[in-house]
Formats: structure tokens, C-alpha cells, sequence
């Protein structure tokens, strides 16, 4: 199970329709480029404050940065 709120594929897909690498990204939100990496990778978290700068990098809401909400499960019909 995945711990960490923030999705890393939106955060890739949004670092690389920016034209940033990970160190431009990594400078731009004050962390290292190694932390971008285990970000998008899913190793590693993001903290609200750091979301909060990637936001701010990428020019998007945090809540861009977050999974899609789940569907609800279709309801069954029972006889």
C-alpha cells in the first residue's frame, strides 16, 4: 500500500510538459534533485509545504497533484 498522498506519475507528467529536468524542478521548489527522483518514483513523500512549492513550480493547484478520486463501486442487484 502506497503511503503517500501525493501521485508521482502527475508529478512526472508535469515536470516534463514543464521542460524542466529533475534538477530545474529540484531548484525551483528548494530540494534536491535526488528527492524529485524518489518522489516521482513513489520512494519517497512529499510533505504539504513541499507540494505546496511544486505547485507553485508547475504553476497548478496541490489538489493537480493528488490521485483522481476512486469510483464508487457499481451496486450489485441482488434477488
Amino acid at each position: 500500500m502506497n503511503a503517500h498522498y501525493q501521485d508521482p506519475a502527475q508529478i512526472r507528467r508535469r515536470r516534463i510538459e514543464a521542460g524542466l529536468t529533475q534538477e530545474a524542478l529540484a531548484k525551483r521548489a528548494g530540494a534536491s534533485k535526488a528527492h524529485i527522483s524518489m518522489v516521482e518514483r513513489g520512494v519517497a513523500g512529499a510533505s504539504a509545504p513541499f507540494l505546496s512549492r511544486l505547485a507553485e513550480a508547475f504553476g497548478c493547484e496541490v489538489a493537480d497533484l493528488m490521485p483522481a478520486p476512486e469510483a464508487p463501486a457499481p451496486a450489485t442487484a441482488t434477488a
